[in-house]
């Protein structure tokens, strides 16, 4: 499938970008709140090894994802600081859980849905999550550093789980979900267009400004979105490319 191959691809350039840090800049602050870059990359080994779990039995997956009543962000926050571990150790168990991901997700039925954190996912939607999560991530141990990440057009994954996820999102906040249309300007200017064409909703702008807002690493006033229509200012207050 090409969604995994463009997950190969965000997390060959997310590998090389690493495979040049020193030890100091791994134990740096990342942009996640208390999370240093080892951390961050802790927690994308981890959940990479729960995409194994869930394309096998699911036993361990399920366990992870519903072993309390906290939230995910609190279960996740628990498992890295059980965890922890010098940045060479964290690195190379990143590197051995985000190749085995990738082999389970395409060997696994297209057709079968795969235990995840909010709902079960198609082997196929579980891999834009994925996507999407490492993009994120990588702006956290990029940024920081002022090491560029340009954006690309793997982002048209990203954007596509953002609009489709929005009655999610809408219901999350208490609101009725509505139709909304995107046109997004990729990075080489081209567009990409989601949701119904008569919406009376629309949002237009750069694809990256629409992706960081899902991810939570920009907000729609610091953006260059332009939101049109009775209810494409709340889409932008409520939407996300992960669950929670």
């Amino acid at each position: 499938m090409d969604i995994i191959d463009d997950l190969v691809a965000e997390d060959d350039r997310l590998e090389a970008i690493l495979e040049t840090y020193s030890e100091a800049q791994w134990l740096t602050e990342s942009l996640c709140p208390g999370w240093t870059m080892a951390d961050v990359m802790l927690h994308l080994a981890q959940t990479d090894e729960s995409v194994i779990a869930t394309a096998g039995s699911g036993d361990r997956a399920a366990a992870q994802w519903r072993s309390s009543a906290t939230s995910v962000d609190d279960a996740m926050e628990l498992q890295v600081q059980r965890e922890r571990a010098a940045p060479s150790i964290v690195f190379e168990r990143w590197k051995t859980a985000r190749r085995g991901a990738v082999h389970a997700l395409r060997v696994a039925d297209p057709k079968v849905k795969l235990l995840w954190a909010a709902a079960p996912l198609r082997p196929a939607t579980l891999a834009t999550t994925r996507i999407a999560e490492h993009w994120a991530h990588a702006l956290d141990v990029t940024e920081p550093l002022g090491v560029a990440l340009p954006d690309t057009d793997r982002l048209r994954h990203v954007a596509w789980l953002g609009h489709s996820t929005l009655p999610y999102a809408f219901g999350l906040a208490g609101l009725q979900p509505q139709p909304l249309r995107c046109e997004l300007t990729g990075p080489g200017g081209e567009t990409w267009t989601y949701g119904p064409q008569d919406a009376e909703s629309r949002i237009t702008g750069p694809v990256g400004d629409f992706c960081r807002i899902g991810a939570q690493r920009l907000t729609a006033a610091d953006s260059e979105l332009v939101a049109t229509g009775p209810h494409a200012a709340a889409a932008l207050g409520v939407l996300r490319n992960y669950a929670a």
